[in-house]
């Protein structure tokens, strides 16, 4: 899902930033309503295209042998914020929301894969339980600690432009040498990069103020 989302935004420049957690991903697209409100149904169905055609493509290298069962589809819709802080809103919601689905599903699939019980029993286990208590059944049932968890499965992933250092091997023939010599040569790309951090705290907006920058 991740390579399908760093696809998207290397096909559209104008992605600022995306939050992805499980089968969902958000694109954060900044530009003035107006010019938004003209091209949003072309942008969406651009994004919607490029991410399921990027899901077949790219399966073989992460499922080997395994192959898709049939074609996969995605939807999308297109929301305009009014501000800043109702995008940001969102994006904490939707971080907050992967915490408590993965929590969830953590417990949940320990009690079917671990205890035995049926998944109408797990789903019967954990109905009316609080965070604390499914930490305490990870902890006490399991020896699992939640908070080591892959930051991955806890946070979603954030993707953002970063300049990278990329180093290649070129072969080059320098001055007065009659043979060709390997030399590493190292240039500055412009890459999407996937970040597992907290971005509901102002730590990761004042890191990277250009995301929130006005277009």
């Amino acid at each position: 899902m991740t390579k399908c989302a760093q696809t998207v935004m290397q096909e559209l420049e104008d992605i600022v930033m995306a939050y992805g957690q499980s089968d969902e991903y958000s694109f954060v697209f900044k530009k003035k309503s107006n010019w938004f409100k003209r091209r949003s149904s072309k942008f969406m169905t651009h994004v919607v295209s490029q991410f399921a055609s990027s899901y077949v493509f790219y399966w073989k290298d992460y499922f080997k042998d395994q192959p898709l069962l049939y074609p996969p589809g995605f939807d999308g819709r297109v929301v305009l914020y009014p501000s800043n802080q109702n995008l940001k809103d969102y994006l904490s919601w939707r971080q907050a929301d992967c915490h408590v689905n993965n929590l969830y599903n953590t417990v949940f699939w320990m009690l079917v894969q671990r205890s035995g019980l049926t998944p109408m029993q797990a789903q019967e286990r954990l109905q009316g339980t609080l965070a604390g208590d499914k930490n305490e059944i990870l902890f006490s049932e399991f020896n699992i600690n939640y908070n080591n968890e892959p930051l991955m499965y806890r946070k979603g992933t954030v993707l953002i432009w970063q300049k990278v250092n990329e180093v290649t091997t070129k072969r080059i023939k320098l001055p007065k040498e009659t043979e060709e010599k390997e030399v590493e040569v190292t240039r500055t790309r412009t890459r999407t990069v996937p970040l597992h951090c907290d971005i509901i705290g102002d730590q990761f907006w004042e890191e990277y103020p250009e995301i929130l920058a006005d277009s």
